[in-house]
């Protein structure tokens, strides 16, 4: 299944120890021989509970982020998510080193750029992800994020776990 993040990860999140919660502690086993995976002990990786984000209309839009293997409709559901409400939605425009075809804009489908340019760009950090796909280089800039969340719009990306 996708997994759907939205930055900044605290808000909206609640941390919740539900997972071998002692009810009292007198009269009850220790909670390491309830759960032998020792999940208590495991304070680094708390489960949270995902809980309904009510945005402050003077806090700025988010960036959404769709995480999944391939197959599992990441794409799809971005796709259908800026479908939903377009007005409010809207994905980065990614950068490419692969060639423009005749039909597509630079700017609407891709920022077509040269290898160099694209490696100087994660160099310098101004890359929120990449990966290589059939010898080209294909990935999302932070100011193509910025530039949609500068039109007042949520940012939508979806990515495959390399």
């Amino acid at each position: 299944f996708p997994v759907l993040m939205s930055l900044p990860l605290t808000a909206g999140f609640r941390r919740s120890m539900r997972l071998c919660r002692r009810k009292s502690r007198t009269n009850q086993q220790s909670c390491h021989a309830r759960c032998p995976s020792s999940c208590c002990s495991t304070l680094a990786a708390p489960y949270e509970e995902v809980v309904r984000y009510q945005r402050h209309p003077a806090d700025r839009n988010r960036l959404i982020i769709l995480v999944g293997p391939a197959g599992v409709g990441v794409n799809e559901l971005r796709r259908r998510l800026i479908a939903s409400n377009p007005r409010e939605f809207q994905s980065a425009v990614p950068h490419t080193t692969r060639v423009q075809k005749s039909y597509e804009m630079n700017g609407r489908e891709y920022h077509y750029v040269s290898k160099e340019t694209f490696e100087n760009m994660v160099y310098s950090h101004k890359m929120l992800e990449y990966g290589e796909y059939k010898g080209y280089l294909y990935g999302t800039s932070i100011d193509a994020v910025r530039t949609v969340l500068d039109e007042g719009k949520i940012c939508v990306i979806d990515l495959e776990p390399q």
